[in-house]
């Protein structure tokens, strides 16, 4: 609390590492909040209590904690407590919310580490992930390498490292993901940090859109060299054809092209519509466009559940199971192993994924795709 933002700050070097343009691009958009972002911070507030207090989160059950004056539920008491439990693990030295300095890699680089743990020659940065949009990997994660390095330029004098292990602890997800690597790799690694972090704060760094970069840049909606790439892809087939003789159809090389920016597009695409509805809202003219009402939906009306059941009687409930993710959310991670009994689990539908994609690929017939809308 109370630390000034570091320019090229850890938890957005995914984009700077690999954008150099996007610092100066993203200079001057707010940096807005969330409901999802308040309630990371709440659950970090109540692992941090747990671990450097003792004790366990449902201690805290239905308690306002006393920083963010977040309250205590019963999901984030069993989530929260997955993290601790996992930290606790460990043993060796702890510390927690430990203010990293990084700046020998990047100019004024700091940050906070939820945990890191030396044991003997092995030192631990774990990171507390309690978003469940996007399932997050310790593999070559940047901000957890940056706090690596920050951790070794203090634990090394203490004591001879070999080996560094990276752990996301992302317990809304059942996500626990480690990736170890020897000391020499992430200096290594560090070497190359300098030159990106020096790109990063040139005057005319260059821009260089991806999915993996743009993805929560500030500056998207309005990016030329993403409206650049965005047409580049689009226009791909049509490079090299004659003006009185188009393509009768895109060959296999263009239709990858396409598909491996398709999320890029319409991440692009949602960005611009988003920044032209905010402008809108604020009752600010953008020709060409208005703010209409969408499609409405019916609800009954508040309070009006007994005076349907006394005219229309039981015909107006109907009784169901819940279903699996509502009972575990329900009955809490203590009673998993009860319910996995009970559930089974079907194979989802065939889908397109990058060869790079972590899943087994499947051998797919033309009916099952039959019924994908």
């Amino acid at each position: 609390m109370g630390l000034k933002h570091a320019k090229l700050s850890a938890s957005s070097s995914h984009r700077w590492l690999y954008c150099a343009g996007s610092v100066k691009a993203e200079e001057g958009y707010p940096n807005g909040t969330s409901a999802a972002a308040m309630e990371g911070t709440a659950a970090h507030e109540l692992g941090d209590l747990c671990l450097t207090g003792g004790g366990f989160c449902s201690n805290y059950l239905g308690k306002l904690l006393p920083e963010t004056q977040a309250e205590v539920t019963q999901e984030m008491a069993d989530n929260v407590q997955t993290y601790v439990d996992f930290v606790k693990s460990f043993g060796g030295q702890q510390e927690y919310e430990v203010r990293l300095d990084f700046s020998e890699w990047v100019p004024e680089g700091f940050g906070t580490s939820d945990a890191v743990a030396l044991v003997g020659d092995h030192l631990h940065v774990i990171d507390l992930k309690y978003g469940k949009g996007v399932k997050v990997d310790a593999f070559e994660n940047t901000q957890a390498l940056l706090y690596a390095l920050g951790a070794y330029d203090i634990y090394s004098t203490l004591q001879n490292i070999e080996r560094v292990s990276l752990h996301i602890v992302q317990p809304r997800l059942d996500n626990i993901d480690t990736w170890t690597i020897d000391t020499l790799t992430l200096l290594k690694w560090g070497e190359w940090v300098v030159q990106r972090a020096q790109a990063a704060l040139s005057e005319n760094a260059p821009r260089t859109p991806s999915l993996h970069t743009c993805q929560w840049c500030a500056a998207k909606a309005q990016c030329p060299a993403l409206k650049s790439e965005t047409e580049r892809v689009i226009l791909s087939g049509f490079d090299d054809c004659d003006e009185l003789q188009p393509p009768q159809k895109l060959n296999d090389s263009e239709l990858r092209a396409a598909l491996e920016s398709k999320k890029l597009i319409l991440s692009w695409l949602d960005a611009v519509e988003d920044l032209v509805v905010s402008r809108l809202s604020d009752g600010e003219p953008f020709a060409g466009f208005k703010l209409v009402e969408g499609r409405s939906s019916r609800n009954w009306a508040k309070n009006s559940e007994t005076a349907l059941l006394e005219k229309f009687g039981e015909s107006m409930t109907v009784e169901s199971f819940i279903s699996p993710a509502q009972a575990e959310k329900l009955l809490g991670k203590a009673h998993l192993a009860a319910l996995n009994e009970y559930i089974v689990k079907s194979n989802g539908k065939p889908t397109l994924a990058l060869e790079s994609d972590k899943r087994k690929a499947i051998q797919a017939s033309a009916n099952d795709f039959d019924n994908i809308e």
